[in-house]
């Protein structure tokens, strides 16, 4: 047996009006999701009460890993991403690229900056840097790092919370708050006139936490692990836990990214003999957070079709069955673009056993299932 999570990052949401009173995934055309619904469904709750529903903290649960125990921050686990030694006193800072009108957080993403682009102005940063202890480091599209050598934690906001609202009452709180402000201040004198992005005018800094230590997941599971996503957030979750990390060409963590290449990793690493494959798409997450009802439609329906509808025709190659879970990591309405807190909808097929009842893949469908309180049992329970 075999064991995969097709995981659309912030699929879920919430009943809108222009819709009939659905919800983006009632509304879209999911017949393969559906497929996977007529084995086991329910809703899982991913992000405990005490922490803010981030995708950080809700892979990790749906990973196994129980984020009260393991979770330091966002930013440290891009670190390990992308390889950058940290030292036990060290900070970590997401690095967002983002535009900033007259005070308002007009665009979280910098206009979905692209990774060459990123990359010079952050070579344009690091060579007008005031502060020898700060180094900022290039990720993907907008989402990049800042290290602050023997820093300090402080309370930071993530942008993507904060679309159309005015920055000032968000900005970093606490010990550390002046020299932030002071290095974001600099970026933006820096970035202003820039002639690579002019969209990208400013950073934000955000995530912070230092260096995280988890058990393996072989050790944890007794199975070999990879994970595969365009998402520097869930490559560090995947090195930290010692899963293998296939490289993919033209994964760009939006619309355009490279979903068969995606899940034909996947199948080349069960060939090769492995145990689990995450799958982690994060198009269904960004449309939500830009508020764009038509562009998260095609996005679930691209990963319905793309990711769900090729593993299900891939399953039959698999000897002894494959048992595929799909799910979100948390909801990321439309009306609000951002995330919230509530349990998401999951289902989980044995392809080894004979179904022959139709279901259907919602919100409201799961509700009828089972419920699963802790959100880091949920792969032993239904997986394994």
């Amino acid at each position: 047996m075999k064991y995969i999570i097709l995981l659309g990052d912030g699929m879920a949401d919430w009943q809108i009006d222009e819709l009939g009173s659905k919800t983006p995934l009632e509304y879209a055309k999911t017949p393969n999701m559906d497929r996977i619904a007529s084995g086991i469904k329910g809703m899982v709750k991913t992000v405990p009460d005490t922490l803010n529903p981030g995708s950080d903290v809700a892979n990790l649960s749906v990973l196994g890993y129980d984020p009260l125990k393991y979770y330091t921050g966002r930013a440290p686990l891009e670190a390990i991403s992308k390889s950058i030694e940290m030292g036990e006193n060290d900070v970590a800072y997401r690095c967002n690229f983002v535009n900033i009108e007259n005070g308002i957080m007009k665009d979280f993403a910098a206009g979905h900056i692209t990774t060459q682009k990123a990359s010079l102005l952050i070579k344009l940063l690091n060579d007008n840097r005031e502060f020898d202890d700060i180094e900022f480091f290039s990720g993907v599209s907008y989402r990049n790092l800042m290290i602050w050598r023997n820093g300090m934690s402080d309370k930071t906001t993530p942008p993507h919370d904060i679309s159309d609202k005015k920055i000032e009452e968000y900005l970093p709180k606490g010990e550390g708050r002046e020299k932030l402000l002071k290095i974001m201040e600099k970026a933006s004198s820096v970035l202003k006139d820039n002639d690579i992005h002019k969209q990208a005018n400013a950073i934000w800094l955000w995530g912070e936490g230092k260096k995280p230590s988890m058990p393996l997941f072989r050790e944890k599971f007794n199975k070999s692990g990879c994970m595969i996503s365009a998402v520097d957030l869930m490559v560090g979750i995947g090195k930290l836990t010692g899963c293998h990390i296939p490289e993919v060409d033209g994964i760009t963590g939006f619309l355009d990214t490279n979903y068969y290449g995606k899940i034909n990793a996947a199948f080349k690493f069960f060939s090769d003999g492995g145990d689990f494959a995450y799958v982690h798409v994060e198009a269904t997450d960004e449309t939500g957070h830009m508020g764009d009802l038509n562009a998260k439609i095609e996005a679930i329906e691209l990963f319905d079709k793309k990711i769900v509808g090729e593993c299900l025709k891939m399953s039959s190659d698999i000897e002894g069955g494959l048992k595929i879970a799909l799910l979100p990591d948390h909801p990321t309405p439309i009306k609000i673009k951002t995330h919230t807190s509530e349990p998401v909808p999951f289902a989980v097929l044995d392809t080894s056993m004979e179904v022959k009842k139709k279901d259907v893949y919602s919100e409201s469908s799961c509700r009828e299932g089972i419920f699963i309180e802790k959100g880091c049992e949920f792969i032993s329970k239904m997986l394994f």
